[in-house]
């Protein structure tokens, strides 16, 4: 059967999916207290209380072709420089996960994380994805599902990782491996979505995300919110396709909550892909993929002619797919900034040439872009 044909504008679902949420892993505990929050002050200091830009990107580790990874690094680290000093600048970056493939092992972050972004000028907070929770089954040395991770995010203060080959990066002190960054002008909250193909919530972090989302609504319009997670809720691509599992966790808080974010980034699919989802009333909530940060293996859309997907399912009316990337790598660029008691979100999505080698004057481009306004 040929699968080429028009791609899809929607969600897809894919069908005959093995069941394998027997491979979830236990959350590891918390090494801060509840509620798992960190102010941004408490790692950098913050030039402007009104304006705020970081990068954002996922799925990044390397293995068979590690240079698209540091392409996208060198063009990150281009970006910040060029902007340095307008106050516009990149203040940090934030990992939407698989950080390291293929199981989360010690002996991966030298290579796949440490010495691709050494020269990254700011500091770097994560959420594990599913391959950074995994546990290899051959290894040698015995350790529990984001051992690794946790040395790196969630120490309890800086100091060299014993694993980073003497790297100048310290590790970083998130309170979990679900937790709230607190910046002047949004809420980020990360979710931990464990090592299973679609995503698995345990009751714990349920409750503590309910907590989450009141918490920040209350703080609104002064203070945005931005909800990222591992695990893509919809998506068109061939590999994995949308999480039902992740699309019913997040309704059923909405509704409880009565609260949603301005926007929910996610990873796990190896593209790029921007949705729009229009909710009663006429909010409409931007979803967007960004899990093209290095892994060589880039995730087609899916073609309509390709019988192994389908749009058909209630859970995916007045979603749409507004634009999508799935032939080059990039990396997201979020500037948030307070404007009349509100808050403006302006995302740009950047790709980069698709050569192994990018020569004098080729550079990323800005390929979307979209703003929210939080009023």
């Amino acid at each position: 059967m040929s699968f080429f044909g028009p791609k899809y504008t929607t969600p897809v679902f894919k069908k005959n999916q093995p069941d394998d949420s027997y491979k979830a892993q236990p959350v590891p505990p918390a090494t801060g207290s509840y509620p798992y929050h960190l102010a941004l002050e408490k790692i950098l200091s913050v030039p402007d209380q009104n304006k705020l830009a970081f990068h954002m990107l996922g799925d990044t580790g390397g293995i068979r072709s590690p240079e698209f990874q540091k392409l996208v690094v060198s063009e990150m680290v281009r970006q910040y420089e060029k902007a340095e000093g307008t106050g516009a600048e990149p203040q940090f970056m934030y990992h939407l996960g698989d950080v390291v493939y293929n199981y989360g092992e010690a002996s991966q972050y030298k290579r796949q994380f440490f010495e691709p972004y050494e020269k990254y000028p700011g500091p770097i907070f994560a959420i594990p994805g599913n391959h950074d929770s995994d546990v290899n089954p051959d290894s040698r040395v015995r350790y529990q599902s984001l051992d690794a991770f946790r040395a790196v995010f969630c120490d309890t203060h800086p100091q060299t990782v014993t694993f980073s080959g003497n790297a100048a990066r310290k590790s970083m002190i998130q309170p979990n491996v679900f937790w709230t960054l607190e910046t002047p002008v949004a809420n980020i909250i990360g979710l931990y979505c464990n090592v299973t193909k679609f995503g698995t919530i345990t009751p714990e972090q349920r409750q503590w995300f309910l907590e989450e989302l009141r918490n920040a609504g209350s703080q609104r319009p002064g203070k945005a919110i931005l909800l990222c997670m591992h695990h893509a809720p919809y998506s068109a691509d061939v590999n994995h396709g949308s999480s039902i599992p992740m699309i019913k966790f997040l309704e059923g808080v909405f509704e409880q909550t009565g609260v949603r974010p301005d926007v929910v980034f996610s990873g796990h699919v190896h593209n790029y892909q921007r949705f729009s989802k229009t909710y009663p009333g006429g909010k409409i909530l931007p979803f967007v993929v960004a899990g093209g940060g290095g892994y060589d293996e880039l995730h087609p859309v899916a073609s309509t002619y390709d019988s192994r997907f389908t749009a058909n399912n209630a859970l995916f009316n007045h979603v749409q797919l507004e634009n999508f990337c799935d032939k080059k790598h990039g990396f997201l660029k979020v500037f948030l900034e307070k404007i009349g008691g509100g808050v403006n979100i302006h995302v740009e999505f950047y790709t980069l040439p698709h050569e192994t080698r990018i020569t004098p004057g080729m550079k990323a481009e800005l390929a979307d872009h979209f703003t929210v306004e939080v009023r």
